[in-house]
């Protein structure tokens, strides 16, 4: 028991901020870098206990007008929108007009999905086939789809479930498209017009709409940002919808619920402190959303969510979670909920704003930070690669989460490469050296390996840095 409130005491020690650091500045010594060396576009904001510790915007709103971005300039901000939608289910259900226990067949008995409830909507355990995949190969492009045309489309063609309701954990943005149209079903307002009148308007969330204002017809709002992408064939960055693989996603910018929310990072951080004040439901009820709701054990570390986000713990303590993605787009929404740490990350050119958020917290948490730098490639005598070659558990970034995953480091033409379990020789990352103990990854982001080695040169540890985060790797035998 001693014990264990010392290491309390030392950790919180640890978190808090060391009088006569200054963040402000070595925060920003980090953006820089981002933006300089790895070509962050986007906005950031960290704050402490609701205080904006740090507020910077980098680079463009619009890459072809080079309109700069502002702070009140609104983002595409992807899955974070699910939040939205689960806070205006729990409203509801406070309310008495829906129950967590409440089957989807309900609202649509048309639906093929019989056992669903509104719970296992909420927590990625309904199991409901992937509405994208199908929209994709069955919807003409030439024409914009809404919630009513997914609900259609499951009706017509049946996909098959993932797996009985219940049963496992599997991340389903076709759950928060139907819960969004259970809240249109409930309340008799669109979602757009619940989400305005219940959730922005009261939280004076002014630099946010919720709908997708580039849908074709509709004017733009002012402040909004476009998402880009680099073209190695155009040699620039350009619009997503440009790139083949991109044609016709726009068809799919009027299905809402699982995202849909254009927001500022000052608006999110007063949603934050909406969910920390419990400002729109019960404490209870808020606290129901922030808690673990289900696990998926299989991968590693476990995937656990609330209510629409991400629940959890890692080094830095304690937090919940939500990260968006659409093309052009990546944001990242995180509180480090012991220590009271709001990190917001938004970018429009698909930068890595969940390893950037990392890093920007691992700074306010007094954690070791290696700020970006320009690497350059060590040339001259051979270096002895075999010593280095061997598997190891390294971070990578997969579909929405973050995990570890079994990396063997292997030598081809005398040089080493990163190779992932499951992948294709073709998706290799060569390590580059800096040094005879640390390199750096040949695909242009922020991410290094170093050796710690013994009198005669034998690694004892391998140490992965994840956009300045610094981790040991643990070696596999």
């Amino acid at each position: 028991m001693l014990f264990a409130l010392l290491l309390a005491s030392a950790l919180h020690a640890e978190n808090t901020p060391q009088p006569g650091k200054d963040y402000p500045s070595l925060l920003d010594e980090y953006m820089q870098g981002q933006a300089k060396i790895y070509n962050f576009n986007g906005n950031v904001l960290v704050a402490k206990n609701g205080n904006v510790v740090y507020q910077e915007s980098f680079g463009y709103a619009n890459y072809d007008t080079k309109e700069p971005l502002t702070k009140d300039n609104l983002f595409d901000s992807g899955s974070i929108g699910k939040q939205f939608t689960a806070m205006g289910i729990l409203q509801l259900v406070e309310k008495g007009q829906l129950s967590f226990d409440d089957r989807l067949q309900r609202f649509f008995p048309e639906l093929p999905y019989p056992g669903v409830t509104i719970r296992q909507m909420l927590t990625h355990t309904s199991g409901l086939p992937e509405y994208f995949d199908l929209a994709v190969k069955k919807w003409n492009l030439q024409k914009v789809a809404n919630n009513h045309d997914v609900i259609r489309l499951l009706v017509t063609e049946k996909p098959l479930v993932y797996f009985k309701p219940g049963e496992d954990v599997k991340y389903s943005n076709t759950s928060f498209t139907l819960l969004a149209s259970i809240i249109e079903k409930v309340s008799g307002k669109s979602w757009t017009q619940y989400i305005t009148d219940q959730i922005l308007k009261p939280l004076g969330m002014k630099n946010s709409k919720a709908y997708n204002t580039r849908i074709a017809g509709k004017n733009p709002v002012p402040g909004i940002v476009y998402g880009f992408l680099y073209s190695d064939t155009a040699n620039k960055w350009v619009l997503p919808e440009i790139l083949p693989q991109y044609k016709g996603i726009h068809a799919f910018d009027d299905i809402y619920g699982g995202g849909g929310i254009d927001m500022s990072a000052g608006d999110i951080l007063k949603w934050d402190r909406a969910l920390k004040n419990h400002a729109l439901i019960s404490e209870t009820m808020q606290n129901e959303m922030l808690s673990l709701r289900s696990t998926k054990n299989s991968t590693n570390p476990p995937i656990s969510f609330g209510y629409g986000l991400r629940v959890g713990k890692n080094d830095f303590g304690n937090y919940f979670f939500s990260t968006g993605h659409w093309p052009g787009f990546r944001s990242m929404f995180i509180r480090y909920i012991d220590a009271d740490l709001t990190v917001i990350v938004l970018s429009n050119n698909e930068s890595q704003s969940e390893f950037i958020a990392d890093g920007l917290s691992a700074i306010v948490l007094n954690k070791d930070v290696v700020m970006p730098y320009d690497h350059k490639e060590a040339r001259g005598n051979a270096l002895d690669l075999d010593r280095y070659i061997g598997g190891y558990m390294l971070t990578k970034l997969k579909q929405y989460y973050m995990i570890t995953w079994p990396t063997a480091i292997i030598k081809k033409e005398n040089k080493l490469f990163l190779h992932l379990e499951g992948s294709s020789d073709q998706d290799d990352i060569e390590l580059k050296p800096e040094s005879p103990t640390k390199f750096f990854y040949g695909d242009g982001t922020d991410r290094q390996i170093e050796f710690e080695t013994d009198a005669v040169g034998k690694p004892v540890k391998v140490w992965q840095i994840t956009w300045g985060v610094r981790k040991e790797a643990t070696k596999i035998e």
